[in-house]
């Protein structure tokens, strides 16, 4: 299981050699990016441990790639929903490359991390499925944990104004709120749907009582 320090995490997952030790510290060095609230280390840290506790449920799924893929999702981070994911993906490719990882692995991890624009995976994508609901498992945290990340992403946002803001949030919450389930594995489900589908409405009806008093 994953433990509290992602530089070992990292070791562990890729080895000790030279282009191995120089991609994990540029992949810290990235996620420690003083402009990132949310998309952080702790973030890593979650996302690597929601991860193995559902490998650990679906043992078909091919560990490597997910926990690779985790590592990269938002190792670009500049607030572009879509070109972020598709720079990680590409990002993975180049660095996974120089660590002579397999062709294959490389094609798998890029997919992967495309994968996250949406959270989209279609029925049988195990590793999809686990990686998909890892990164979105911190909306099934407990509402005071929900309340310090919906500000984290707001922070991240804090060159877009207000009203611009909150339009845009409600349009994103709402599509999540309106796709029939928001995780796919069934430890997913059990463990975080309905406390996500809790907090983000309460989110929704913030945002809106505040556009209304605005």
């Amino acid at each position: 299981m994953t433990g509290t320090d992602p530089a070992a995490e990292w070791r562990r997952l890729a080895g000790e050699g030279p282009e191995a030790r120089a991609v994990g510290e540029e992949l810290l060095r990235r996620w420690s990016e003083p402009h990132r609230s949310h998309h952080t280390l702790a973030h890593l840290r979650d996302t690597l441990r929601a991860a193995d506790l559902l490998l650990v449920w679906d043992g078909g799924a091919d560990a490597d790639a997910v926990r690779y893929a985790v590592w990269f999702h938002d190792a670009v981070y500049e607030g572009r929903p879509g070109e972020d994911e598709e720079q990680s993906a590409l990002l993975a490719e180049r660095m996974l490359g120089r660590m002579g990882v397999a062709p294959t692995l490389i094609g798998e991890v890029a997919r992967l991390v495309r994968l996250t624009t949406d959270h989209h995976a279609e029925a049988g994508d195990h590793e999809g499925a686990v990686l998909c609901d890892a990164d979105l498992s911190v909306l099934g945290s407990e509402p005071e944990g929900y309340l310090t990340y919906a500000a984290a992403v707001r922070e991240e946002y804090r060159h877009v104004p207000d009203h611009l803001f909150r339009v845009g949030r409600i349009r994103v919450l709402k599509s999540l709120l309106d796709a029939p389930r928001l995780f796919r594995t069934e430890p997913g489900r059990r463990w975080w749907e309905a406390r996500a589908r809790a907090n983000v409405s309460a989110e929704v009806e913030r945002l809106r009582q505040a556009s209304d008093e605005g």
